[in-house]
């Protein structure tokens, strides 16, 4: 297991320390580009539904503006202005997109800018695939306060999903493949299954169950708050959510 001052797992992890907002102030540029990266990893697809269905935007047009926002954070060094005294980091990018999405309808036709700042893969057709799955009315989370409902509903399941990419790539790098499958049947599917059914489906033990599962969900909490406290300021900003998201102990 990694040390939790050590990079996490394999690729372009942060330290368990760096912030996105800490980075986006550096004078090292590849340093902000790469603040830049991990904010777009762990923001762009609540920012693609937020303005899909808010702005009741096509998928191309809101494709072109979550690309464009994302761009124009770094161009314009954004995140330089965010003070973590008055509002959440989610709250202020939620707010940026509003800003930015108003600002290039009023100025509809622009020119793209900034295709080739980004260098997270991001998988617009899962997106989509997501908001049909939700079958999610606009009509419904009309007002102010249910999109603001929304995104961050949306902001924590992207967190999620991203902690159990991680754990799967951490099972795979440990040839764990089995521990993984284990955690997706109890863990994610949502089948009511026991740990018996489980143990006689693999032909192992009750207690190996109860043990892999536990390996699996520590490793994912770790995976999780190690996002978490990556696109938080402060640590005291990182201790508020963490309980709000994993209760009194994390």
């Amino acid at each position: 297991m990694p040390s939790k001052d050590s990079p996490i797992g394999c690729g372009n992890f942060p330290l368990t320390r760096w912030s996105v907002v800490v980075a986006a102030r550096s004078d090292d540029a590849a340093e902000r580009a790469r603040a830049l990266d991990r904010l777009c990893s762990a923001y762009w697809k609540p920012v693609y539904k937020y303005i899909r269905l808010k702005y009741s935007r096509p998928p191309d047009q809101a494709q072109d503006l979550t690309q464009g926002l994302f761009a124009e954070l770094l161009e314009r060094d954004l995140l330089s202005r965010f003070d973590p005294g008055k509002s959440r980091l989610r709250t202020y990018m939620r707010l940026c997109a509003d800003s930015f999405v108003l600002n290039e309808i009023k100025h509809a036709g622009r020119q793209k800018r900034g295709g080739d700042a980004i260098h997270v893969a991001l998988d617009y057709s899962a997106a989509e695939n997501e908001l049909d799955q939700q079958t999610i009315d606009p009509a419904c989370i009309a007002s102010p306060e249910k999109f603001e409902e929304f995104f961050e509903k949306e902001w924590i399941r992207s967190l999620f999903s991203s902690a159990v990419e991680d754990l799967r790539r951490l099972c795979n790098s440990r040839e764990k493949e089995s521990v993984f499958a284990l955690f997706e049947a109890y863990d994610l599917t949502g089948n009511d299954v026991s740990y018996a059914q489980l143990a006689q489906a693999r032909g192992i033990s009750v207690a190996d169950v109860t043990n892999q599962l536990a390996w699996a969900r520590r490793e994912f909490r770790r995976f999780a708050q190690d996002r978490l406290r990556s696109v938080c300021s402060t640590e005291e900003e990182f201790s508020r959510e963490a309980k709000a998201l994993f209760g009194g102990k994390f």
